[in-house]
């Protein structure tokens, strides 16, 4: 992560977040219950480790089969939250273009829902795809969205400061589990 400079503050914790990913378990079991086939889609980077958490966490405490697991490798943002891809670049991979997802209900996870772009562009794929539903899960939610778009399952709800910075730190890609508020410097 290239990370942001300013002022940080640990929202949440690795057992925080622990707890955090069971309750969204419980919540996306309460979705998914019944429903099959079911695959479980992560959104590159961060949100590929916590969708193998939350399957995991689904299969062990309430018996989910073991759900189609892949990624799909989405960029509109860079960590601090310049805008890279003003349409979001979502990359197919060669595997993913014969995907049959008739009749499958799919469960999408990411890490933050900021704006909605990417979100709206993963549904947007999905959808030709012909599941027979898309459910989302997300980390944090900062309550920004400016799309028509929501997050049926969500860890946290942070309504931050418009230039200030929801950072998931997820392993493999980070070394400790955890959310942090990055405040940037302010101009005086």
């Amino acid at each position: 992560m290239n990370a942001p400079s300013g002022t940080r503050t640990v929202l949440y914790d690795t057992p925080q977040l622990v707890a955090v990913i069971d309750e969204m378990a419980r919540q996306a079991n309460g979705l998914l219950h019944g429903a099959h086939p079911v695959a479980v889609i992560g959104v590159l980077r961060r949100g590929a480790p916590l969708a193998d958490r939350l399957t995991a966490r689904m299969v062990e405490l309430y018996g989910l089969p073991q759900p189609l697991r892949l990624d799909l490798q989405v960029k509109r943002y860079a960590d601090d939250l310049t805008l890279l891809h003003p349409e979001t670049l979502l990359t197919e991979q060669a595997q993913h273009a014969a995907l049959d997802l008739r009749g499958s209900t799919v469960l999408v996870v990411d890490d933050v829902l900021y704006t909605g772009h990417s979100l709206l562009r993963v549904v947007e794929y999905l959808a030709r795809k012909q599941p027979a539903a898309i459910r989302v899960a997300c980390l944090v939610d900062r309550v920004t969205t400016r799309l028509p778009v929501h997050a049926d399952v969500v860890g946290a709800r942070l309504g931050i400061a418009p230039p200030d910075i929801i950072e998931c730190h997820v392993p493999p890609y980070e070394p400790d589990f955890r959310i942090e508020l990055v405040q940037p410097a302010r101009p005086r």
